[in-house]
């Protein structure tokens, strides 16, 4: 293993140090003092779900939660691979950091061993806001207008491609807008410097859009049309249809047709502890009453609501957890393994691209890696999800 899979070695965190925890638990979990999540900015879903989480582990547990905003998905993990943060509220790019691709096919990153405590999917959708303003009632509409990107963001980035597909966009379709981060991309929707911006319908800047002069639209995302859904699924496997009937401009009343999937999702690395996410795990499901109504989405973490057999696996120690709460079945363990297994192979193949003497150059590193990557997926039977 070379040096920059250093994220794969064991976890001895020191600033939120999960030591000393015991092997078996009844109701009395035991949390450090103090732990430190990673989340989007501040107002976001992510955030304010881990914020509900955090209020819930201090009355319950006496343990310090401080969350920590960052604009893009490399910030989000890079506090986590530092060993300064335990758990992360990620999206789908919790997926492309498995996979190391795009912003994680560089040097400084690769693939990482990322694994997932616990999700939520409850009533909102993930998909693209639009300004009202411009007339955009359909996503085909949007060609030819301004949509937000924001760098170090491929989870953003990606999804916003997935959306545009639906409609037979590509990126070339559109103007693309680049952002430091989600709430400055977010700012800019208001402010009118871009058109269309991506994100769950329940994130606090997609509530300020809705009241500004702008106003928002959710163009929607039909399940009865296939052949939009076939091409979405081509750029974003992991989305699904999904009702929404929560948001900006959503309710019960005046649901909409739009496509989703788990947001947030609870991440650590692997390499931390089993005994030390299992404790955390049994927090959030023993402690779930407490904190399931203190922000929009909370309500989807509970044991009974999780994804089973996503793209990412879920970490043994949470596996244990979701077990004991009856929540996981043989099946889900065969293909939690055979996600267990993808990541062994993808970091083989990281740590055998890095021997072979690669390019220095950024692009061609990553095209070699991404040859490279395929070539190891190939050869133990498991699909590329991103051919080139």
């Amino acid at each position: 293993m070379i040096h920059r899979l250093k994220a794969f070695a064991p976890i001895a965190l020191a600033s939120i140090s999960l030591l000393a925890i015991p092997a078996a638990y009844a109701e009395d979990v035991k949390l450090p003092p103090t732990m430190v999540v990673t989340a989007y900015d501040t107002g976001t879903a992510g955030f304010n779900i881990a914020v509900g989480i955090g209020k819930m582990m201090k009355d319950k547990y006496g343990t310090d939660v401080r969350v920590l905003p960052a604009g893009n998905d490399v910030a989000r993990l890079a506090p986590l691979r530092a060993k300064r943060a335990a758990m992360s509220a990620m999206g789908s790019g919790s997926y492309f950091a498995q996979e190391g691709v795009f912003e994680f096919g560089t040097k400084e990153w690769g693939p990482q061993a990322l694994q997932l405590v616990l999700s939520t999917v409850d009533c909102n959708a993930a998909t693209l806001g639009v300004a009202r303003d411009t007339g955009v009632t359909e996503i085909k509409q949007l060609k030819g207008k301004r949509v937000g990107f924001v760098v170090g963001s491929p989870a953003l980035n990606q999804n916003a491609l997935a959306i545009l597909a639906f409609g037979d966009l590509k990126q070339s379709d559109v103007k693309i807008v680049e952002f430091s981060s989600y709430g400055a991309m977010w700012k800019g929707m208001i402010n009118n410097d871009v058109d269309a911006a991506f994100a769950t319908t329940i994130t606090g800047p997609a509530k300020e859009l809705e009241t500004s002069p702008r106003g928002i639209i959710w163009p929607p995302l039909p399940p009865g049309d296939k052949a939009g859904w076939e091409r979405v699924r081509k750029v974003g496997s992991f989305f699904f249809p999904h009702v929404a009937t929560c948001g900006a401009g959503i309710s019960k009343d005046k649901p909409i047709e739009l496509g989703n999937y788990p947001y947030p999702i609870f991440v650590s690395y692997g390499s931390l502890a089993a005994d030390d996410v299992y404790a955390i795990t049994k927090a959030m499901i023993t402690g779930y009453d407490a904190y399931k109504d203190s922000a929009p989405g909370a309500s989807g973490l509970a044991a009974d609501r999780q994804t089973k057999n996503w793209v990412v696996p879920v970490h043994p120690g949470a596996a244990r957890a979701l077990k004991e709460a009856g929540q996981w079945t043989d099946e889900q363990e065969a293909h939690n393994k055979g996600l267990l297994k993808r990541q062994q192979v993808l970091a083989a193949a990281w740590a055998d691209y890095g021997k072979s003497n690669p390019p220095s150059d950024d692009k061609a590193f990553l095209e070699g890696w991404m040859k490279a990557r395929a070539a190891a997926l190939t050869k133990a039977s498991m699909p590329n999800g991103f051919e080139q």
